[in-house]
């Protein structure tokens, strides 16, 4: 849909999504093909090394900087991808917390989460009992906040700056197919990774001996095929692993973009297929 209305208009994709960002999750991340981006100008895919984790203020700021470079050139930037908080982040700012030291992110993302949970129980109990046990990224985060910074990360976020939405004419589209059709391809797609290379992708993430904290190691399919890798299961059990989390993670997506963004933000509730995608476009157009 992006590259048949970037052809159309002759705009930018610009990446939204937080795992396509990674130039080491290419075939997992399910990022362009070669003939897509020959088809259009893509930006912000593959563009940070995954020993880098990429946050989405860091993600925000990047780009706005597209979005002004394309601007400049007198074309429309077309943002696509999943992840709510970087288009939130993006839209309405962020709050402005302090850069961590250096030193407690690393002691934070180098200790177990459940650690971690009970360190930020006594110091932000709000924020300890609201997050889930298995929510690694927000407890590290919420932790590292209040111990570099002495407030909470709920305190923080009371206030928001950087937010690019009242500059901006804004079209948006949120796609809100059945869970049926959706699951579907969730399926498809991550046997299709398999035959395309995935296992090879995470052998090599595997040979680096990164962080397991990182965003690039928690990527749906790395730690299933991880296992794999290691002996701990077979493929075909790593295969049914990778397409449950990809359908629950996609269960989460759907839920949050039906119910956050604003009501009078349409909705496209099809399947979309070839035969769907002007149809689908006629929503971005504006209203006569």
């Amino acid at each position: 849909m992006a590259l048949a209305l970037a052809q159309q208009i002759e705009g930018a994709i610009v990446n939204a999504d937080s795992a396509q960002i990674y130039r080491d999750l290419r075939v997992l991340s399910a990022a362009p093909t070669d003939e897509a981006l020959k088809t259009a100008e893509h930006r912000l895919y593959g563009v940070q090394d995954g020993a880098l984790p990429c946050s989405a203020a860091e993600w925000a700021a990047m780009a706005r900087r597209e979005i002004g470079d394309i601007h400049r050139h007198g074309r429309t930037p077309i943002l696509v991808g999943g992840t709510g908080l970087y288009l939130r982040t993006l839209l309405d700012g962020i709050a402005p917390v302090p850069a961590i030291d250096p030193e407690i992110r690393d002691r934070v993302r180098q200790a177990p989460t459940d650690e971690n949970r009970t360190k930020l129980g006594a110091l932000d109990p709000e924020s300890a009992a609201r997050l889930k046990a298995a929510d690694t990224a927000r407890i590290n985060r919420a932790l590292e906040v209040i111990l570099s910074t002495g407030r909470t990360l709920a305190e923080w976020q009371k206030e928001r700056q950087g937010g690019i939405a009242g500059e901006v004419e804004i079209r948006p589209l949120i796609l809100l197919p059945s869970r049926k059709w959706l699951h579907a391809r969730c399926d498809e797609r991550f046997a299709r990774m398999i035959d395309e290379g995935a296992v090879s992708e995470v052998e090599k993430l595997l040979a680096r001996k990164l962080n397991p904290n990182l965003p690039v190691m928690r990527a749906i399919g790395v730690p299933e095929l991880s296992n794999y890798l290691i002996g701990e299961c077979s493929l075909d059990e790593a295969i049914t692993s990778g397409s449950q989390t990809t359908r629950r993670y996609a269960k989460r997506q759907f839920t949050w973009f039906a119910h956050q963004p604003p009501a009078d933000w349409p909705r496209f509730q099809e399947a979309l297929d070839l035969d769907r995608v002007d149809e689908a476009l006629a929503l971005l157009r504006p209203k006569s």
